[in-house]
C-alpha cells in the first residue's frame, strides 16, 4: 500500500515538472500585462481596441458680419436668360442693340449719287466729270458782308421789282423770247417748276456779274436735289447754284462749281433760306474769222467774298459731257435753271469789261 502512494506520488511530482517546463514565464511583479497579438491598424479589432483620442477643440464660430458673402445665383428662369445675355460677346447681339449703341448721325441719309465712276475723263485732269473720288473743298465760314448795292456805272438786270428784262426762249421762233413767268415778291424772283431757263433779254458779253440767291428756308431733298438751280453765261457756261451746306454730292457739282469741271477751292455755302452772293468776272472766248478758236473762256467766282476759282480756263461748254467751243457772236443771255427747286435771286447787275 505505502508502495503504490510512493509510486503515485512520484508520477504526480513527474507531470508537475513536465508542465512547468511547457508553461510561459510569469511576468515581473511590475504589473504590466503581456504583449497583445499584432492586428492590422485599420482591422476592425484595431479600431475596436484603439483608446479615442482627445476631440480636438473645435474653432469659434465667426460673427455674422464677417462671414464671407457667397454669390446669390439667379433661381429664377428670367435672371438666367438676362446672365447670359451679359456673358454673349457683343457681335452676338441684335441689330437693334448695335443701332441703338451707335451716336445718331445728325446729317440727313443721302439716296442719291454722289458721284459716278463711269463718265469722261476731263480734258487735262486725272479725273472724271462728276468724280466720285474727288476730294470734296473743306467748308469754311465767310466774313464780311458781301451783299453789294450797284456801283454807278452798273447795269441793272433786276432790280426787285419786275421781269421786263427777262424772258424765256421760245421753243417754236429760235431767238425769240415769251414773257417771264417767276414770281415776283418782296423784292426777289423766284423760279417756277416747268417754266424752263430764265433769260436776260440783254446780251452780255465779258463782265463782271454780281447777283443775290437763297435756297428754300425747308430743306427738301438732297445732293443735287436739294435748292438746285444754275447761272450759265451765254447759255454755255455754268456756275453752279446748290443748298451745300452739310450736304453731299460729287465735287464739280456743288455750290460755286463750274459744272462738271471744276469744284470750289472752299464750301463757303451758308445755311438755307440765307440770301448769299456771286460775284464773277468773266471773258468770253474769242475765235478768228474762220471760226477756230483763239482764246478760252476765264471765270474768276468769288462766293461770299470768299475766292473760288481764279482766272480758271474752261475747257469748253460745261454740263455732263466733254463739249467743244464753237463760234459764237461776242454776247449772250445771262440764264438763270429752273431745276423744280423754288430757288430766289436779286440784286442782279453787270458791268461790262
Amino acid at each position: 500500500m505505502s508502495h503504490s502512494i510512493s509510486c503515485l506520488c512520484l508520477i504526480v511530482a513527474s507531470t508537475a515538472f513536465a508542465v512547468a517546463q511547457d508553461s510561459p514565464a510569469k511576468t515581473p511583479a511590475t504589473n504590466e500585462q503581456p504583449a497583445a497579438e499584432t492586428k492590422p491598424a485599420d482591422s476592425p479589432a484595431a479600431a475596436a481596441e484603439k483608446p479615442a483620442e482627445p476631440e480636438a477643440e473645435k474653432p469659434k464660430e465667426q460673427p455674422a458680419a464677417e462671414k464671407p458673402k457667397q454669390e446669390a445665383k439667379p433661381n429664377k428662369p428670367a435672371e438666367d436668360k438676362k446672365a447670359a445675355e451679359e456673358k454673349k460677346p457683343a457681335e452676338e447681339k441684335k441689330p437693334e442693340e448695335k443701332a441703338a449703341a451707335k451716336p445718331a448721325d445728325a446729317s440727313p441719309k443721302s439716296i442719291t449719287p454722289i458721284g459716278y465712276t463711269d463718265t469722261q475723263l476731263l480734258p487735262g485732269q486725272p479725273w472724271r466729270i462728276h468724280d466720285l473720288l474727288r476730294p470734296r473743298p473743306r467748308a469754311v465760314t465767310p466774313g464780311a458782308d458781301s451783299l453789294a448795292a450797284p456801283p454807278s456805272d452798273a447795269i441793272v438786270l433786276f432790280d426787285g421789282t419786275d421781269l421786263s428784262n427777262w424772258g424765256h426762249q421760245d421753243s417754236k421762233v429760235p431767238g425769240q423770247y415769251t414773257p417771264a413767268r417767276w414770281t415776283v415778291k418782296d423784292g426777289y424772283m423766284e423760279s417756277k417748276r416747268g417754266t424752263g431757263y430764265l433769260c436776260s433779254l440783254d446780251n452780255v458779253g465779258s463782265c463782271q456779274l454780281h447777283i443775290e440767291w437763297a435756297s428754300p428756308k425747308k430743306v427738301v431733298g438732297d445732293g443735287q436735289g436739294r435748292g438746285n438751280s444754275g447761272i450759265k453765261l451765254w447759255g454755255a457756261f455754268e456756275v453752279q447754284v446748290l443748298d451745300s451746306y452739310n450736304n453731299r454730292t460729287y465735287a464739280d457739282g456743288q455750290a460755286g462749281a463750274v459744272y462738271g469741271q471744276y469744284p470750289p477751292a472752299v464750301n463757303a455755302t451758308l445755311p438755307p433760306g440765307e440770301w448769299q452772293a456771286y460775284d464773277v468776272i468773266y471773258e468770253m472766248p474769242e475765235f478768228d474769222d474762220e471760226g477756230k478758236l483763239t482764246k478760252p473762256a476765264y471765270l474768276t467766282v468769288f462766293h461770299n467774298g470768299v475766292l473760288l476759282h481764279h482766272h480758271r480756263e474752261l475747257t469748253g461748254p460745261t454740263g455732263r459731257a466733254n463739249s467743244k467751243y464753237s463760234s459764237h457772236p461776242p454776247g449772250g443771255s445771262i440764264m438763270l435753271q429752273d431745276h423744280g427747286n423754288p430757288v430766289r435771286y436779286r440784286n442782279i447787275w453787270v458791268r461790262p469789261l
